[in-house]
């Protein structure tokens, strides 16, 4: 019987289980899931005869290696710094392994080993990533057939509110892992803007207020540029163009908020010794104010209207004590957000992925494609956001099974053999896009 093996039950699972827990029904295939909670791993496999629900420290080697073994493939939707724990035992157990995240230097390092063994591990089997590399070289392959030369790439891709779901001065709500949001933009970000590299550092990531995009169908949505998007170049082969880059989308106010916040250190992660003495949210949030207004920090109507109702929304100025132990700003943030940013039950997210690609074709005519993505999530569980990255992951693992796939060695989703087969299936489970070209 074939046995597909999942780590991790949380938010961005809901949709995975769910898919995998239907086709392993119509196959007579297998479904394992463990989690740390085993009633969460529980509660999302009940409901499909052919799944079962573990629970254990992932860090226990003996019932890590137990799991894995039952399996011919292992999903990881555990913390990255996790999935190298899991990938290892994978190869030496000779299991297929598949994440949503980005495939770092450390699971590079173990390619020759993977390739050695006949596996197939794929990364960034997500959303964003994922998706938006499927779709982006799903294009990009196409416009180089046709004889086009690409000049310009950017894509965007966020997880927002529904606007029927959108009702707080943040225009956003947590529909995946708080401690990504908080952390978002901490590394800076570099990409190619019309020939020359740009690089920007974290204090200047939210900063530009004139980051926006227009999105068919929605109207404006502000943007900031996601990590190194230098290095996909090659990836893309796209060695010629004059502007890539890749990015999140957000509402503007999100960003204009989230700008503040950084600038005050609200989403520092090395400041326990400054704020040990803060008892409340009041304490936390005035100490912060204070130090910057001693170092000229901050302008004139820096304190407006709309800044005033976000940090009211989430509690930064309440007199509730300070959840113990205290390690950090960052950390409070989380906490915060967790509790005053959380979907309601009938909330709707959705997700937005849009690419814009200018290119030469013959008689240097020159053209555009928009490519724009949106899913609408139905609840609080079942989110755009966990169908978005769940689905690819799934749908990858039906296929390596159906032998669909038989590719090996390690990959991420940017080559036809896997991209193809999975933009088919989902666009059979509703995941299209809405394409325009036109002259420029």
């Amino acid at each position: 019987m074939q046995t597909i093996a999942i780590f991790g039950a949380g938010k961005s699972a809901s949709h995975l289980i769910n898919y995998l827990g239907k086709i392993c029904a119509n196959n007579q295939w297998k479904l394992l899931v463990a989690d740390a909670d085993f009633s969460l791993s529980k509660s999302k496999t009940e409901k499909f005869p052919d799944a079962e629900a573990f629970s254990f420290d992932v860090s226990d080697k003996e019932k890590r290696h137990s799991f894995i073994q039952k399996a011919d493939i292992v999903i990881s939707m555990l913390p990255p710094a996790l999935h190298l724990l899991v990938a290892r035992d994978c190869i030496d157990f000779s299991k297929h392994f598949l994440t949503a995240s980005y495939i770092d230097m450390h699971l590079r390092a173990f390619a020759d080993d993977i390739a050695a063994k006949q596996l197939l591990f794929i990364g960034e089997m997500g959303l964003d990533p994922g998706i938006d590399h499927m779709s982006a070289m799903k294009l990009i392959d196409r416009i180089k057939k046709q004889g086009g030369q690409i000049t310009s790439f950017k894509s965007h891709c966020g997880g927002l509110m529904a606007p029927e779901s959108d009702d707080n001065p943040w225009h956003y709500k947590i529909s995946w892992n708080s401690a990504n949001v908080v952390a978002a933009g901490n590394s800076g970000a570099y990409y190619k803007s019309e020939g020359k590299i740009k690089e920007v550092l974290y204090p200047q990531i939210f900063a530009d207020p004139g980051q926006v995009v227009d999105v068919p169908g929605l109207g404006t949505l502000a943007w900031y540029a996601n990590r190194d998007s230098l290095s996909y170049i090659e990836t893309y082969g796209l060695h010629k163009i004059n502007t890539f880059i890749r990015t999140t989308l957000r509402y503007p106010a999100f960003c204009r908020g989230w700008n503040k916040l950084i600038h005050l250190g609200f989403t520092n992660e090395n400041d326990h010794y400054e704020i040990r003495n803060c008892k409340t949210f009041s304490d936390w949030f005035f100490l912060k104010m204070n130090k910057q207004v001693n170092d000229k920090q901050l302008s004139e109507g820096f304190m407006n209207a709309e800044f005033n109702a976000q940090v009211d929304f989430i509690g930064l100025r309440s007199n509730e004590y300070l959840p113990v132990p205290i390690t950090n700003s960052a950390t409070l943030l989380r906490y915060l957000l967790e509790k005053n940013l959380a979907m309601k039950p009938t909330d709707k997210d959705m997700v937005v992925l849009l690419h814009e690609i200018e290119y030469a074709s013959g008689n240097d005519n020159k053209k555009a494609i928009k490519s724009t993505l949106m899913v609408r999530g139905e609840d609080k569980i079942h989110t755009a956001m966990a169908k978005t990255v769940g689905l690819p992951l799934g749908i990858a693992a039906k296929l390596i099974l159906e032998n669909k796939i038989k590719l090996t060695g390690l990959h991420i989703p940017v080559i036809s053999e896997i991209y193809e087969p999975v933009l088919f299936e989902l666009e059979n489970n509703g995941i299209t896009f809405n394409e325009q070209e036109y002259d420029l």
